[in-house]
């Protein structure tokens, strides 16, 4: 597996790891009472948006030529790492 392949495998399972997350908080919320709830579908937004923005980050690596890899790789990075601490942080207000 070329180094391209393994990392887009990566990204896709960190997207499949925050998927069930959002999937394990919906269900939390369904349990609170509506005060709770209100506060958590807010933080669900929040993930959702930031996951949404992780799944451009990564279709714009699969589509990416060898020529311009390097080039969308580090913009990649950048960004996913943005997207990440944004993520992990609305995560965080729900424990």
């Amino acid at each position: 597996m070329s180094e391209r392949d393994r990392y887009v495998e990566e990204t896709k399972a960190q997207l499949d790891r925050w998927n069930a997350q959002i999937d394990e908080m919906k269900a939390k919320m369904q349990e609170a009472e509506a005060d709770t709830k209100a506060r958590y579908e807010k933080q669900l937004e929040e993930m959702r948006t930031q996951r949404d923005e992780a799944q451009k980050q990564l279709e714009k690596m699969r589509a990416a030529s060898d020529a311009a890899w390097d080039d969308v790789k580090a913009g990649v990075d950048r960004a996913w790492d943005q997207i990440s601490d944004a993520f992990e942080s609305a995560m965080a207000r729900f424990r």
